[in-house]
């Protein structure tokens, strides 16, 4: 994704954290926390898939569209489990990839340089994947999500985290996932579930949380600066978390947190 590259996730993020007073040298997970859940409402809604979607030690995690891989490493750490990781910009694995190592969780992520809509991985590999905030730049989501049912066991959980569609009416760009129109995918909710059903999933969660995330967006606007957080490596970070959050609050946009089994 052309959009999401600037050459400068890792040199950004390198600065930022020695401007925060981080020592390189004894990073932990925790100390990245707030620069690397690039997702509404940041961490608390990466908080809380793992549970809705039984995530355990053993449970073999698939994070589908990474990011810098603030979900893989929170997974990793909090349940130790192992996660693939998959993103389709580059710079972004290889700043993942720098990231896992910093804080030494390089040995339980494997990250992969791919297309969450042709995903290089046998059929029932994985027991829970995870998609927060993909779609949104996926046009065919039909295949993502035939391809994320094929690499899924019999059983196997989906857990989303997404942005849809709500009144329709034009919306500001640009925003955290597209500097312009051409490059954003929205359906509503409904045509999302429908699609995940047409895929082969049953969906057990559906919840529509924009108003929780609209405040808990408008909170994080209000907050000082900080020399840590997605500004560090997202160009123009505030105009577009201020169209999102707008957005949110007159209703343009809706947050859908889901859970969908593989039948």
């Amino acid at each position: 994704m052309t959009q999401y590259s600037t050459g400068l996730s890792q040199p950004n993020i390198e600065h930022a954290l020695l401007a925060a007073g981080r020592d390189l040298t004894r990073l932990v997970p925790a100390d990245l926390t707030v620069l690397e859940d690039f997702h509404t409402m940041g961490r608390v809604a990466t908080a809380q898939l793992p549970d809705l979607a039984e995530i355990a030690q053993d449970s073999v995690v698939l994070d589908a569209g990474s990011g810098i891989g603030g979900t893989a490493r929170y997974l990793a750490d909090r349940f130790g489990c192992r996660v693939t990781a998959v993103d389709l910009t580059d710079e972004y694995c290889r700043t993942h990839r720098w990231l896992n190592r910093l804080v030494g969780l390089d040995n339980r992520i494997t990250v992969h340089h791919g297309d969450v809509t042709a995903l290089p991985f046998a059929e029932a590999t994985f027991d829970v994947a995870v998609s927060q905030h993909v779609q949104m730049n996926v046009a065919d989501k039909a295949r993502l999500y035939s391809e994320a049912h094929r690499v899924l066991v019999t059983g196997g959980r989906l857990a989303l985290w997404d942005i849809a569609i709500g009144v329709p009416d034009e919306l500001d760009y640009p925003l955290p996932w597209a500097q312009t129109p051409d490059q954003s995918h929205l359906v509503s909710a409904e045509e999302l579930r429908g699609v995940l059903e047409s895929s082969g999933f049953a969906v057990d969660v559906w919840n529509d949380l924009t108003d929780q995330a609209g405040a808990i967006m408008q909170a994080l606007l209000a907050q000082p600066a900080n020399p840590l957080g997605l500004h560090t490596f997202v160009a123009d970070f505030a105009r577009k978390a201020e169209n999102l959050t707008v957005a949110l609050g007159d209703g343009r946009l809706r947050v859908i947190q889901g859970v969908a089994r593989a039948s």
